[in-house]
């Protein structure tokens, strides 16, 4: 096999028998996480769902290397992963743009902090700018923008360095409805224009279905993961989906496997 095959091969990230462990504030052991095992393969779209608690997020920030395994591996491209790393994207559940930089500049952070050409850096934010739909928009500032546009400029600034691992963590929870609804669309077309991998946080099961290739289901804490479903759903995505009978098949067994675990009060 050849190196550009086997690059290939290997998965854009794994799990193997992950543990985390926080100590409370008595003195004793939490366990958030008991054994997690699975894998991404690059291109693909992963959402994980489960209930308050269950460690989604935990799991999220050891993939970003912002916090630290207590046991078990993390591999990234093939090899380990014990920190942050430029080829993760993060988009976390509130923008945190700087509110004295225009919509231009708060894109170019990371490109800066990595010491990036400038002009390329440019070119690319300019790039994502258009992708998700704020060409127009860039000598605004955050306040000028709407709770969606900000996410939205979120998504740009994980993008600027073209990351080989997009991870989002319930992006859109603090978006009405019909809001959250036009991002999950937008996120898909973006998906199909970048072909980036996504692994994306949510404690929505119909979001979690509607924008999945597969859905990874955890159980409360310790969280465990309980099920992996491969979503076949017609491709694009579009809201009418959401209509059809094996839509709703889909959310109803996740639901039905979560009231098991008792993830569903």
């Amino acid at each position: 096999m050849s190196s550009a095959v086997a690059s290939e091969a290997r998965p854009a990230f794994r799990f193997d028998r992950l543990r985390k462990t926080f100590r409370s504030k008595d003195g004793g052991d939490v366990i958030a996480l008991q054994d997690v095992d699975f894998r991404v393969q690059r291109g693909e779209f992963v959402t994980v769902v489960g209930p308050s608690g269950c460690g989604k997020s935990t799991l999220l920030r050891i993939l970003a290397g912002l916090d630290r395994a207590t046991g078990g591996n993390v591999e990234l491209g093939g090899r380990e992963h014990t920190g942050p790393s430029r080829e993760i994207g993060v988009v976390f559940q509130a923008p945190v743009l700087l509110p004295w930089r225009n919509i231009l500049e708060n894109v170019l952070v990371p490109a800066q902090i990595q010491g990036r050409d400038p002009k390329t850096a440019r070119e690319r934010a300019m790039h994502y700018l258009q992708l998700v739909g704020l060409a127009g928009f860039e000598t605004k500032y955050p306040n000028e923008l709407s709770g969606g546009m900000q996410q939205r400029v979120g998504i740009a600034r994980a993008l600027v360095n073209d990351p080989m691992l997009l991870l989002m963590d319930e992006p859109f929870g603090a978006l009405d409805a019909m809001t959250r609804e036009t991002m999950n669309v937008e996120l898909l077309k973006l998906r199909e224009r970048t072909g980036a991998t996504i692994m994306l946080v949510t404690h929505s099961i119909p979001e979690a279905v509607f924008l999945g290739d597969r859905v990874i289901v955890m159980s409360p804490r310790p969280g465990r993961v309980t099920q992996v479903i491969d979503v076949d759903l017609p491709s694009p995505r579009t809201l009418d989906v959401i209509n059809t009978e094996r839509f709703g098949a889909y959310v109803s067994g996740i639901r039905a496997n979560l009231n098991a675990s008792g993830g569903l009060d």
